[in-house]
């Protein structure tokens, strides 16, 4: 009998290694929470993704971990509050030297001694490759660094250096040929990857699309797609607002952005009807997300719009940090929205628990998105911390929400700002004046946050003239 019951033991762990969940996750780099299809872009067009989301968890309030990407891609790399591993800026940031304020000294690496999602999946028996955007440290700290087997692409700038189309300029990824388009290229080399994979062993692959930062490039094959469209609009002009001294685009109106948004939308149709001819997608958990909001205000035109989110990437404002996220589970059919405030750092949580990962966790900040509708969530608190100037005008500052309310802090004015985003989604009316008790209770919970993080404050520029 023990003979017996040591075989079918035996036979049970082998089938279990073979059918664990494979994961494909998706980083599409500064898209905005309007730059899809299924969330109601006017102009771009994303088929494939819409035609994922039918068919996943759709997260209508996601928000990333920090308005720039460095910090978000930490969260999410580590299950960590950005705050924890001080990475509080793009890395290496900017730091003016005629600005009343200094942001506080942060690090240009995710440290080594930082267990990443990658380690634990690698200590569970899957292949790992990173394939895209890193942009979490230079030479030894690259995703090989961190736990991925195999890194294409993957190292510290944050822009592809030789543009979208070959010769890249990229250490960690050899030129392709003439007109290769670089979206193309990533998604080749993922593919690959798992085409020459050990099949006695699940996969994950995390392919981070350099699309849509600048610079804004078209793809070329969908390009006069997109301006012939515009053609087609009565109001094909862009308008902008003011915010501050930036300014604000409040439609979407530019082609060559389209095309790279199709170009990405492309790409991950290709993944998707790859994983169904290989009969892997049901046993597959996909995520797609984005690193920060929409690239639409700064102190010249913006080649996007958050409207009707106000401000874009590098504010804390709605459109600089809410993003499109969905999630197909394991052998998930149907679509389930989700309305309450998920973030970044929850997908390392998901992932986690989702696959069943071996590992002990401590100090993660995130929660398990897995079944969300038929849980509550248990965290009360969504805080983020930008202390630093940014290029696109953005004052250092802090936001926290709670519930239907959003408080802003901005340090350089004293100020504070409450918005109700149930009432007021683009964060038109601050009503801080007439709810002082709100205010003084979220920026307490402010204060409280930061100090049990240790985050960082800017201060005073004691060097200006």
């Amino acid at each position: 009998m023990r003979i017996l019951f040591i075989f079918f033991l035996f036979i049970f762990s082998c089938n279990e290694k073979i059918n664990r969940p494979n994961l494909v996750f998706i980083i599409v780099d500064d898209l905005g929470w309007k730059d899809v299809g299924y969330m109601g872009s006017d102009f771009y067009e994303t088929p494939n993704i819409d035609k994922l989301s039918n068919m996943s968890t759709v997260f209508n309030s996601a928000y990333s971990a920090s308005p720039v990407c460095s910090p978000t891609r930490a969260s999410i790399m580590t299950g960590k509050h950005h705050v924890r591993v001080n990475i509080t800026d793009w890395i290496p940031g900017v730091d003016p030297k005629n600005r009343y304020l200094v942001g506080p000294e942060d690090i240009h690496q995710l440290p080594l001694e930082e267990v990443t999602i990658a380690e634990i999946l690698e200590s569970n028996g899957y292949s790992t490759m990173y394939s895209g955007k890193w942009h979490l440290g230079s030479e030894g700290f690259y995703p090989e660094n961190q736990g991925f087997t195999i890194n294409k692409g993957g190292f510290e700038k944050g822009s592809p250096m030789g543009g979208y189309y070959s010769p890249y300029k990229n250490p960690k990824l050899s030129d392709g040929p003439k007109g290769e388009y670089l979206t193309d290229r990533l998604t080749d080399e993922s593919l690959k990857f798992i085409k020459e994979r050990d099949v006695s062993k699940p996969f994950a692959v995390f392919l981070s699309f350099y699309n849509v930062h600048t610079p804004i490039q078209a793809n070329l094959k969908h390009i006069d797609y997109y301006e012939n469209k515009l053609k087609k609009y009565s109001d094909a002009t862009i308008q902008t607002t003011n915010e501050g001294k930036a300014i604000s685009v409040l439609n979407q109106r530019n082609p060559n952005y389209a095309s790279m948004v199709h170009s990405t939308d492309e790409n991950i149709g290709r993944l998707i009807s790859f994983l169904k001819d290989k009969n892997l997608y049901d046993n597959t958990l996909i995520i797609f997300t984005s690193d920060n909001g929409g690239l639409s205000t700064q102190d010249r035109v913006a080649p996007t719009s958050t409207k009707p989110l106000r401000a874009g990437k590098g504010w804390l404002y709605e459109g600089g940090i809410r993003i499109p996220q969905l999630i197909k589970f394991v052998n998930q059919k149907n679509q389930h929205l989700i309305d309450v405030p998920v973030v970044s750092y929850d997908l390392f949580t998901t992932v986690f628990n989702h696959l069943k990962l071996n590992h002990n966790l401590d100090e993660k900040d995130g929660i398990d998105l897995s079944n969300l509708s038929s849980k509550k969530i248990k965290r009360d608190y969504i805080l983020w911390h930008f202390p630093h100037y940014h290029g696109s005008l953005w004052k250092p500052g802090s936001a926290i929400r709670n519930g239907d309310w959003k408080l802003l802090k901005f340090y350089e004015e004293n100020k504070l700002e409450l918005y109700n985003l149930k009432n007021d989604l683009g964060e038109e009316t601050d009503v801080s004046v007439k709810y002082p008790l709100i205010v003084k209770k979220l920026s307490n919970k402010m204060d409280e946050m930061l100090i049990e993080m240790d985050g960082k404050l800017p201060t005073i520029n004691q060097n200006l003239n």
